[in-house]
């Protein structure tokens, strides 16, 4: 029993690494239709969205099942819990890629990143990638330091965070919604890696059991 209980949480961590993959994937590819206004880029991030909705959903089912029939306790019963909130938080990284898709759609043929921003969202775009990256190897290896890396990261992203809104309050207002667009894709990037950061959080809490302060 316990040998089929570690094999099931195994494969829960391997489905979390695999989703995690297919999340850095959708932002990447999000960020590529955005930037060249790719419309076919972003209707195939759109779609992909229901292939991590179904793993999130098979995570879930998984974890309870081993509540329900093993009664983890300790150190077993953290690395369940945070199993399911990792995948939830997995999911909602794919849908805010999904949102930076479908902002790339809803202004192809042009883009929705104006001149003016569209170093820092480049930018942005690189971070996100590499933070990205970083999780999911985190995630396979377990490895603190690494998780600890990603605060650098999100401090990046937060200052290219703040320059976004600088230049839209230093600058002549332009379309509203041009305007509207920016602050949603610039919201959508940093919550973004502010996810990537509680997933950071949550291993390096597995695997020495404190609460870490990334």
């Amino acid at each position: 029993m316990r040998d089929a209980y570690h094999d099931s949480l195994d494969s829960i961590t391997d489905e979390l690494v695999s989703m995690s993959r297919l999340v850095a994937t959708m932002m990447h590819r999000a960020s590529v239709a955005l930037m060249e206004a790719d419309r076919e880029r972003a209707e195939a991030v759109i779609e992909s969205d229901v292939e991590i909705d179904s793993i999130n959903q098979e995570v879930e089912l998984a974890a309870t099942e081993l509540i329900a029939l093993q009664q983890p306790v300790a150190t077993d019963l953290r690395m369940v819990l945070a199993a399911m909130r990792i995948s939830t938080t997995l999911e909602r990284m794919g849908d805010l890629a999904q949102h930076v898709a479908k902002t790339a759609r809803m202004r192809y043929p042009d883009s929705a990143v104006p001149a003016n921003v569209a170093p820092q969202f480049t930018e942005m775009a690189q971070v996100a990638d590499r933070m990205g990256a970083k999780m999911a190897e985190v995630l396979g290896s377990k490895d603190v330091e690494l998780a600890r890396e990603i605060e650098a990261d999100d401090d990046r992203m937060d200052a290219l965070h703040r320059q976004v809104l600088d230049i839209l309050l230093s600058q002549e207002p332009g379309p509203v919604t041009q305007a509207v667009d920016v602050t949603l894709l610039n919201r959508y990037y940093e919550r973004y890696a502010d996810h990537v950061v509680s997933v950071a959080r949550r291993v390096i809490y597995l695997v020495i059991g404190e609460r870490s302060q990334l």
